[in-house]
This record gives C-alpha cells, structure tokens and sequence, in this order.
C-alpha cells in the first residue's frame, strides 16, 4: 500500500469520524490491529510456520491471553498469542509489558517516511530494545497492510 492508497483510506475513515472520541476509536482500533497482526506474525515466525498450516515440531499455537495495555490514548485491551511449549517472547510487547507509549506516531512513521526495513529495525532497536529481523519487519508491515485494506 503507498501513500496515495492511505490517503484515499484516511478520507473514507474520515467520513464517519463526528468527534474526537470517534477520531480517538478509530486510533485505538488501529492500534490494536497493528499490535496483533505484528504479535502474530513475530509468533509465526518463531514457531516457523504459518497459522493453519502443519507444525514441523511439536510446539504450537495454543489460544491468545488477553492483555491490558496502558497507551498514550488511554487502556488499550490486545490478545496476546501464545504457544505450547511457552517459548514464545515477543519482541513488541513483551511478556508483563504493560505500557505502551508512543505507538501511534511510530505506526505513521514507519508508513508515511517510506523507510526501509533496516530503518525500522534499527527504530525498534532504539525505542523497544527489540531485536527484530528485517525479514520480521516485513512480513509485520505487508499483514498489517493487508489488514488495514481489508
């Protein structure tokens, strides 16, 4: 999705926006979509496989945990993906994280600069103290992109 495809996304949303709490659901929305889908796919990939599909190991999904997060736009309430085995450690929201600042801007920035996967990686770095691959990366912003058309 380019910057054209967000702009025509923003207005349509736009249309049914009345007020700021109207404005501050659609973020909220945003927000937990983007938390989840990256959430998914970081569990995607740490258990190799994608959902649905054959498990090449023992370890596999195993439901979500709904999880309370603090944010800048007030409680935000993701299911957390879990597994099996219990090995899974997230990366974006780690395990007892439960704050989560800044979200928002960092979501539009990684969208609306065009910066690359090393850029992101290294954001992550630097604000999470994350370790994502840009692999990772990528597979996050093309879900969340699919996500958002839908």
């Amino acid at each position: 999705m380019d910057i054209k495809q967000l702009e025509a996304f923003a207005k349509e949303a736009a249309k049914s926006i009345k007020s700021e709490s109207d404005l501050n659901d659609f973020r909220q929305m945003l927000s937990k979509v983007a938390i989840e889908t990256a959430l998914n796919t970081e569990l995607e990939e740490h258990l190799g496989y994608e959902k649905h599909s054959r498990s090449p190991s023992g370890n596999r999904r195993n439901g979500k945990l709904t999880k309370q997060l603090s944010t800048e736009d007030g409680p935000l309430e993701i299911e957390a993906p879990r597994n099996r085995d219990g090995s899974f450690e997230p990366q974006l929201v780690k395990k007892r994280q439960t704050r989560f600042s800044s979200l928002n801007d960092k979501i539009i920035s990684l969208y609306a600069n065009g910066m690359t996967t090393q850029d992101i990686v290294a954001t992550f770095k630097e604000m999470y103290d994350a370790n994502f691959s840009e692999t990772l990366i990528s597979k996050v912003t093309e879900s969340v992109l699919e996500t958002v058309t839908e």
